[in-house]
């Protein structure tokens, strides 16, 4: 994200708000695993299997991802997946993390969203993996339960905040970037008042939303949810095009 802000002309500030730790009870979440290794055999696939053909319902059918801590959570308690369970992510930045750690990803909806992700899974037997954090919203295990297709909904980690302390900075900076509901709860507790000259910028209108509920004023939003747009966002609004000037 830095790198790719420093590209656009912007100069970035790390402030780490969030922070990844095991679940409360890892019981669920052994379980899971447990069961995913009964998906048997193991291996990468080069294709995706063919339609109607599926995994055993011992193990799971498909593994469903919505964050790259989850892909994470996952690869590091499983060194491969089965070969013929399938992967679906939210967004291209879940599916580049899943890709990383060797998956193949089977789908990737074209609004990076839990609806769109819960419209889009394919109806097939056997139940969906989804591994989450402790906050996530119910949105894609709702979802995929209301079409029938039984889920199980595992906390994989919980997103615990950095501190409680006010965040201390130089100088005010232009622009925050808000990346979840999560990064919005922690700019409320730590960075709050805002600067009247700061913009905060939301990664998509769910966020947006979240951002709002906290208090926050909202002063862009992304066009479509990922990291390129949010930054694109950003720096049409710090250094807009002349042609842009006046415009709404």
């Amino acid at each position: 994200m830095a790198a790719a802000a420093r590209e656009r002309g912007l100069d970035p500030r790390i402030v780490p708000l969030i922070a990844a730790e095991p679940p409360t009870d890892p019981g669920p979440l052994d379980r899971a695993v447990r069961r995913l290794l009964a998906s048997a055999p193991l291996g990468r696939r080069d294709s995706p299997p063919p339609t109607g053909e599926r995994t055993s319902t011992a193990g799971y059918g498909w593994l469903v991802v919505t964050s790259a801590t989850a892909v994470r959570v996952i690869a590091e308690r499983v060194s491969r997946l089965p070969s013929d369970l399938r992967v679906a992510a939210v967004g291209e930045a879940t599916a580049h993390a899943a890709r990383s750690a060797g998956w193949t990803v089977d789908l990737v909806p074209p609004d990076a969203s839990a609806a769109a992700l819960a419209t889009a899974l394919p109806d097939s037997p056997g139940t969906v993996l989804f591994p989450r954090s402790d906050l996530a919203a119910p949105t894609l295990a709702e979802g995929l339960r209301g079409r029938g297709i039984d889920v199980d909904d595992v906390v994989a980690y919980r997103t615990v905040g950095t501190g409680d302390e006010p965040v201390a900075l130089d100088s005010p900076p232009d622009a925050v970037l808000v990346t979840s509901g999560s990064v919005a709860r922690q700019v409320a507790r730590r960075m709050t008042p805002i600067d009247a000259r700061t913009r905060i910028a939301c990664i998509g209108p769910g966020t947006a939303d979240l951002a709002r509920a906290e208090g926050l004023p909202v002063h862009v939003v992304a066009r479509a949810r990922s990291a390129a747009a949010l930054l694109d966002a950003v720096a049409s609004e710090l250094h807009p095009h002349p042609d842009q000037e006046g415009q709404p």
